[in-house]
């Protein structure tokens, strides 16, 4: 969520996997001779879920394809969408990655921070409006919605109401990761104070409920497995990630909580993606950024990453395409203010800490 999401990981060349001790300070030296040979490198940060550990991802597919198509390797960071911005943040005086992506609300915060330059890809004209920034400075390239998970194996069916997670046969088998670290962990809290009607009432609700969580978790994609085994029976994700995950982890459920006496809701989520300021490579990531909206790496957004294209002219039909909107069927979509979320993420984060003890 949009991971949004799993601890950092060692940046690796996504095209060999091999390990790449130090890579990021050879590619972060300030130079942008894109052209010459040393520099035929663009480096991604971002948010996980869209990069398979069998090499069969969305990301893998893509930037097999980019580096095969203009030679350029792709050096790929994966965190937290919040530990992404953070260390953009940190490295603003020395600039290492040129592509930034994670899930609102951070790629909003990069903005806010500065972190990002004005560019728009080949293809931007074809996202929605709300699924970009007007002045260019991020848009979406997979969309996703956000939703919850269930054991399929020891539930016989997926809880419906957030009130039926009080339930104590929950206790110790329910987890969500960290809100303001996690993009999923964040969309918890967004999710809950719309569906509870304001920020208060969602964290009596939260205060209510951390007595069956197990925890904090800086992860959201390391929950997944959890549950497939049943060591959780239920914890919070977005539909792209876990349905990806879904096709080796038979056990896992999609799933989107309602307020009791409510509809089921759930939000868009999408990996949103921005060329960052004083990118070392700008031009690489420049053409980076036109691959990944380019309508031969939309049509795989479904049957290869388990998404929704960013571009509303890519419209697939493949069986995931299919089964990922059966999986909508008659739950409420809303969209929240990001604006507001954005001035307001340090409050709802601190009020979800007094609320729960974390």
């Amino acid at each position: 969520m949009p991971s949004n999401r799993s601890l950092l990981r060692t940046a690796t060349a996504v095209t060999t996997g091999v390990v790449l001790a130090g890579a990021l300070t050879a590619c972060g030296s300030g130079t942008s001779a894109d052209s010459s040979t040393e520099d035929k490198v663009v480096t991604v940060y971002s948010a996980d879920g869209l990069k398979s550990d069998k090499g069969d991802g969305w990301y893998d597919k893509v930037f097999a394809d980019f580096t095969r198509k203009t030679g350029i390797e792709v050096k790929y960071v994966e965190g937290g969408s919040g530990e992404m911005v953070q260390r953009a943040v940190r490295e603003k005086t020395n600039t290492q990655a040129d592509v930034l992506i994670t899930l609102p609300p951070f790629i909003q915060q990069a903005d806010g921070k500065g972190l990002l330059q004005t560019y728009k890809p080949k293809g931007s004209e074809q996202v929605n409006g709300a699924d970009k920034a007007a002045d260019g400075t991020w848009t979406s390239v997979v969309n996703n919605y956000f939703g919850f998970i269930y054991n399929k194996k020891e539930l016989t069916e997926a809880p419906k109401t957030w009130e039926e997670l009080l339930d104590p046969k929950y206790k110790g088998k329910l987890q969500y990761s960290t809100p303001g670290v996690a993009g999923d962990g964040t969309a918890v809290l967004i999710k809950s104070m719309h569906d509870f009607g304001g920020r208060e009432p969602a964290m009596e609700y939260l205060k209510k409920l951390q007595s069956n969580n197990v925890g904090p978790s800086s992860s959201t994609s390391k929950l997944a497995p959890k549950t497939d085994k049943g060591e959780l029976l239920v914890a919070n994700g977005d539909v792209q990630m876990n349905f990806a995950q879904s096709k080796s982890m038979p056990n896992i459920g999609i799933w989107f909580p309602a307020k009791e006496g409510g509809k089921p809701t759930t939000f868009a989520l999408p990996y949103a993606a921005g060329l960052v300021a004083k990118a070392p490579h700008t031009e690489n990531g420049k053409k980076l950024l036109d691959h990944m909206l380019g309508e031969e790496a939309q049509k795989l957004v479904s049957g290869v990453g388990g998404g929704f294209p960013a571009r509303t002219d890519v419209k697939p039909t493949d069986a995931n395409a299919v089964e990922l909107t059966k999986l909508l069927t008659g739950v409420e979509v809303f969209e929240p203010d990001w604006a507001d979320i954005d001035t307001n993420l340090t409050a709802h984060v601190d009020a979800w800490k007094s609320a729960t003890g974390s």
